[in-house]
């Protein structure tokens, strides 16, 4: 990976919609040889997709809560498919401390937030923060300009 593709990743993780034409203009290449290095951070793992930043709020998710969960480690196989399906999680880690999972969920209301939470509870012991406001969105890791190690 060079100076171009960090930059060309940078460009894509503000906006995946730039064009190919925009792109290469800011790196001083052609449409094509951007489009081949695009495949190829692709292909090599760098990007594993394009997606679209929805505005939950606008469809009714007001509540935003992270939700720690103590289990016993066995249950994790059985628990990883369980949350997997469960739409209203955002996101899922395994996580070190007290807790073994650290779940972000949105919901429409606090009920639906508390029927989730009961339901989580035949796994283990929970914690439940409700977010009030977000002044950091996900915004991307930081890509560097120069040479680093992974």
């Amino acid at each position: 990976m060079d100076i171009i593709d960090r930059k060309i990743l940078r460009i894509l993780q503000e906006n995946a919609r730039t064009p190919i034409k925009a792109i290469a203009a800011q790196v001083y290449l052609s449409s094509p040889a951007v489009s081949a290095r695009i495949e190829n951070l692709e292909k090599l793992g760098y990007i594993s997709g394009f997606h679209a930043t929805i505005n939950r709020y606008k469809l009714g998710y007001h509540i935003t809560a992270f939700i720690e969960l103590s289990m016993e480690p066995s249950r994790k196989p059985e628990f990883y498919k369980y949350v997997q399906q469960e739409p209203h999680v955002l996101e899922c880690s395994f996580v070190t401390g007290d807790y073994s999972m650290l779940l972000k969920v949105a919901f429409h209301s606090t009920m639906e937030l508390d029927t989730f939470i009961g339901k989580l509870q035949n796994w283990g012991h929970t914690r439940t923060q409700i977010v009030f406001s977000t002044p950091v969105e996900d915004r991307g890791v930081l890509i560097p300009d120069e040479d680093f190690e992974v």
